[in-house]
């Protein structure tokens, strides 16, 4: 699955938090300073081509609706960072997190408890 750029993921979690939407209610819902709309609409056609989005005419425009969800990119996303970066074990993405100390010892018996309920 192909990465998506700052922009592109910005779009994509509000559809995936609306459903669908026009480009113009894409825009309501980000931040200021707000991009132009034919900025945010460039990147929506750029997710169409992408095949991460798909249109249907509504009026004189269109809605825009995500093809993936959001779980499948989370899974494609995380394997990727950890094959980049942690060569390919989570063990050394969970070590790398606690020598940051970005995780606590209670973060890790979560984890665990997660792990223990996947294997019952």
């Amino acid at each position: 699955m192909r990465q998506l750029t700052r922009a592109e993921e910005e779009v994509m979690q509000l559809l995936w938090q609306k459903g669908q939407a026009r480009v113009a209610e894409i825009i309501e819902d980000m931040p200021e300073p707000k991009p132009a709309y034919n900025t945010t609409s460039t990147i929506v056609r750029i997710l169409e081509d992408k095949g991460f989005v798909g249109h249907e005419r509504a009026g004189r425009g269109f809605k825009y609706h995500p093809l993936v969800d959001k779980e499948t990119y989370q899974k494609a996303s995380m394997k990727k960072m950890v094959n980049s970066y942690f060569e390919g074990s989570f063990k050394n993405m969970v070590s790398f997190f606690v020598k940051e100390k970005n995780m606590s010892a209670k973060d890790l018996e979560s984890i665990l408890k997660e792990l223990d309920k996947t294997q019952d």
